[in-house]
């Protein structure tokens, strides 16, 4: 169980907060970059850690993203022009640049304009990886883009795509933790495997051990979560899941081969909206070849393996409709009855409600790295209230990592036997196109 002050520590987000203020020290994604794919096209709005927010790309391509609100009359930005470089009030015609700068007061006579002494809050922007990336903390300590692989990688061997969640981003994060939950929530009462499918998560050695015995470290980049389950007389399956600093996790890869050194992989980012609500993003990449354009609709389109999802990237199975729960499914194919992993996670992470009173939890031995990762984001959050920096948002290189699964002999540690898989590919190559500095 956790204290309740701990837990409130843990899924309070707002500007003040000590959590909130940890997150701010790390770039966050933001949108997909196809959300802004025109200059001079729609603005978007935006809501994160609690913040309301307006993101547009002007008439050079640059990607703002601002305070939602006018500051005028606090007039919604979203309704406004978007020309010539700028966003436009429609209410009295002030615009504002990408940086937030008030570029015009058409309302106000020349004499008595102050627009020089006008600046909407605006945050840092990148894009990276198809991705618009959004820093929210202090100027003076921007850190450096993650470097995870997939990012890197060309836009046909990767993917990216997004669902909203209704909960708070902590017991979302602990869902991505839990290597236990898929010999259960994941399984097929039906005998049929998916091993051929990226982030399945389901294979015979799942059924054949159900009580995986954890083994957690601190890594640069967060945590290494090591998931250990019997499955022959001299050899064990191991699932080595990587946990990154604040909210991103990497599903090892599924695979019938001994090893998962050939195969693409995927991975999850909890980023709050606020304290009650969270956008999931999921990840795909395969670094040793192109995915075809079944495989690109597949892990990143809005009907595939994480949605299906509306043009709002709403889920179409959600928590008014049950998620389509199909109780004749349950008894005879799938354990939930429910169809597809994202909607059976929402289910039991939703149903707990927005956020889950951890005081009346009982914890096992199979909830060792959630127990983990909660010790080391309060650590973090309580070390930021006292002015440390998290070391891991300085430190992009080490976000170039892979999660894996691989079969070793029992007297092989699997720090020696799986060290081949965890490298991430050099990322000296990668470039990020990062917005210029806000003006003064």
């Amino acid at each position: 169980m956790l204290a309740r002050e701990d837990n409130e520590l843990l899924t309070h987000v707002g500007a003040g907060t000590a959590m909130g203020e940890l997150l701010r020290r790390f770039w966050m994604p933001a949108l997909l970059e196809e959300e802004l794919a025109e200059p001079d096209g729609e603005p978007v709005r935006l809501r994160l850690l609690g913040e309301d927010l307006l993101a547009f790309r002007d008439s050079a391509g640059r990607v703002g993203i601002i305070d939602a609100y006018c500051a005028h009359r606090r007039a919604p930005l979203f309704f406004g022009r978007n020309e010539e470089c700028g966003l436009r009030c429609v209410y009295h015609g002030w615009k504002y640049d990408v940086a937030g700068n008030c570029v015009d007061m058409p309302s106000e006579p020349p004499e008595h304009a102050f627009k020089h002494k006008i600046k909407l809050t605006a945050y840092r922007t990148a894009l990276h990886g198809g991705v618009v990336w959004i820093y929210m903390g202090p100027p003076e300590l921007q850190p450096q883009l993650p470097q995870f692989e997939w990012s890197t990688l060309p836009p046909r061997q990767r993917t990216a795509t997004k669902r909203l969640q209704h909960c708070n981003w902590a017991q979302a994060v602990e869902g991505g933790i839990d290597s236990s939950h898929i010999s259960f929530l994941h399984s097929r009462v039906d005998g049929v495997g998916l091993e051929a499918s990226l982030g399945a998560g389901r294979t015979p050695y799942h059924a054949a051990d159900r009580h995986p015995v954890f083994i957690v470290k601190e890594a640069p980049h967060g945590l290494l979560i090591a998931a250990r389950r019997s499955i022959e007389q001299d050899s064990y399956y191991w699932r080595l899941t990587q946990c990154l600093l604040p909210f991103y996790t990497m599903i090892p890869p599924v695979t019938s081969a001994r090893d998962s050194s050939a195969v693409p992989y995927a991975g999850h980012a909890w980023v709050p909206i606020d304290d009650h609500t969270t956008w999931t993003w999921t990840f795909t990449a395969n670094p040793h070849r192109e995915f075809s354009d079944a495989e690109l609709a597949f892990h990143g389109g809005r009907g595939g393996m994480w949605g299906p999802v509306d043009e709002h990237y709403h889920p179409l199975r959600n928590k008014e409709n049950d998620y389509l729960i199909d109780r004749k499914l349950q008894k005879t194919v799938e354990f939930t009855g429910i169809v597809g992993i994202p909607n059976q996670d929402s289910a039991v992470q939703e149903g707990m409600g927005p956020i889950v009173d951890r005081s009346r939890e009982r914890l096992g031995t199979s909830d060792t790295a959630i127990i983990a990762w909660r010790r080391l984001i309060l650590r973090l959050a309580e070390e930021v209230r006292q002015g440390q920096t998290p070391r891991a948002a300085m430190q992009g290189d080490a976000y170039n990592v892979r999660s894996a699964s691989v079969i070793l002999k029992r007297e092989v540690p699997y720090e020696e036997g799986a060290a081949y898989l965890i490298p991430g590919r050099s990322s000296a190559c990668a470039a990020a196109i990062v917005a210029p500095p806000r003006s003064a």
